[in-house]
């Protein structure tokens, strides 16, 4: 496992009092050490992964209209979310400004059906579920990694810290990671605008990990719920509370639980969404595949 870091565990402060609700409360967590890709999964080593196993991605697959009450049958067909600007100002409060369905958008197509990934090989694959990216851990051996130990690998060693390298977003005027430089969501200035970066193209952190902040969210195993739960706080049996968290993080009306996304990506902006942070974390449908979302794996040590 050349291609991992050994992360020492210990001892650190999650979350955060500052920003999202979500983030609260800030309390001591504890990790066991564990190994931790250097790299996000990218496109090369997903297509390894598919060639090997002839894998079908979820958002290649029919879609299940039990799963998706209302919606028209001849809507029901395979793709995914795709990120498209706007063209000026829009209304920050509805994400429907900037993101669309895109019917044949999957991990070869990540923006429909006329793209292609031949041209970033290196880049962390997207439009990816959580079933695709826990099955792809599963055949290299590995696992996702939880929320806390994400969190924990992506602080670097600097416990508290609002980002992962230091309390400026943009120390001395430099981006430290992919995210969103300019007016979101029509105006990017950044190094690579609004898109992916080829990984390791920013500063490794502490542990020498690449881009566990911005460029992709990333998925863990963890269920989501909108307030941390503090270890010791509940006697829930762990099996019930698996089964717990599964209904309680399904969004309503929908009966598909809810992941712990972490890192932010390529999006957050300061003016939109300030999640380019360790103790940042996002909810996401385990069935949803987006142009911003992709994944790394852990193991034991």
């Amino acid at each position: 496992m050349d291609d991992m870091v050994r992360i020492d565990g210990g001892t650190f402060r999650m979350g955060s009092d500052e920003f999202y609700p979500d983030e609260q409360p800030v309390h001591e967590r504890t990790v066991a050490g564990f190994l931790l890709d250097r790299y996000a999964v990218t496109n090369a080593d997903f297509a390894r992964f598919v060639d090997a196993t002839d894998y079908v991605t979820v958002a290649e697959r029919p879609m299940e209209p039990a799963d998706y009450p209302g919606v028209a049958p001849e809507d029901l067909v395979p793709g995914a979310m795709v990120f498209t600007p706007s063209d000026g100002p829009v209304d920050l409060r509805d994400w429907r400004q900037w993101w669309r369905w895109e019917p044949g958008a999957q991990w070869r197509h990540p923006e429909g059906r006329e793209s292609g990934i031949e041209h970033r090989m290196d880049h962390p694959v997207v439009q990816v579920a959580f079933e695709d990216a826990s099955a792809y851990a599963a055949w290299a051996g590995r696992r996702l990694p939880t929320e806390a130990e994400h969190e924990f690998a992506a602080r670097g060693g600097v416990d508290g810290a609002r980002f992962a390298w230091g309390d400026e977003p943009y120390p001395d005027g430099e981006a430290r990671a992919n995210s969103w430089i300019g007016r979101f969501p029509y105006d990017n200035r950044g190094r690579f605008g609004a898109t992916t970066a080829p990984v390791g193209s920013y500063p490794a952190n502490g542990y020498g990990l690449y881009d566990l902040i911005g460029n992709t969210w990333e998925w863990t195993s963890d269920y989501y719920a909108p307030r941390h739960t503090v270890p010791g706080q509940s006697a829930v049996d762990a099996g019930a509370r698996v089964n717990l968290l599964a209904s309680a993080s399904a969004e309503p009306g929908s009966r598909i639980p809810r992941r712990v996304l972490k890192g932010g990506s390529y999006l957050c902006s300061p003016d939109y969404c300030l999640r380019f942070r360790p103790a940042a974390r996002s909810p996401q449908a385990d069935d949803t595949a987006t142009t911003h979302i992709g994944f790394r794996c852990a193991a034991d040590v």
